[in-house]
């Protein structure tokens, strides 16, 4: 006999919202202790800043909206993984009051390193799903995503 709820019941309103909450704290807590089991000290917002820079340099600002953080506490993080030599800031020739936030080599290092730590996360997450169940998965995601992000709201 199956207990639990339908799904229109553990998906509708605050229940959904919540449910997302609690996916994002458990990617989080797993990521953070497969970083750790890696060897790494590093947390989420810290991994995601990496992943961002490992596609090239980016600024304050850019590092930020994608980790979620506000620019104070990126600058922070910034500074933290400065101190451990993984990322170096250089000034914008065209505009020194910005910077340039890039990956040290010893950041490279360490991003060829944990970027496994993010493709175990994701397959423990989707376990048991077919590849056609995490496309939709992604897809209805996205669609959510961009319902509530829409210029119209």
């Amino acid at each position: 006999m199956n207990t639990q709820p339908p799904v229109s019941a553990t998906c509708g309103g605050s229940s959904l919202a919540l449910l997302l909450r609690e996916i994002r704290a458990a990617f989080w807590s797993q990521m953070e202790g497969e970083l750790a089991a890696a060897g790494h000290d590093l947390n989420f917002s810290q991994y995601i800043t990496l992943k961002r820079l490992s596609e090239g340099e980016a600024s304050v600002t850019d590092l930020a909206r994608v980790a979620q953080l506000n620019p104070g506490a990126m600058t922070r993080l910034l500074d933290k993984l400065q101190a451990k030599g993984i990322v170096t800031r250089l000034a914008n020739p065209a505009d020194r009051r910005a910077l340039h936030i890039h990956l040290t080599d010893a950041g490279v290092a360490i991003w060829n390193d944990i970027h496994h730590c993010g493709q175990r996360i994701r397959e423990l997450a989707t376990a048991g799903m077919s590849d056609a169940d995490r496309d939709q998965l992604a897809r209805l995601l996205t669609q959510v995503r961009d319902n509530l992000t829409s210029s119209g709201s």
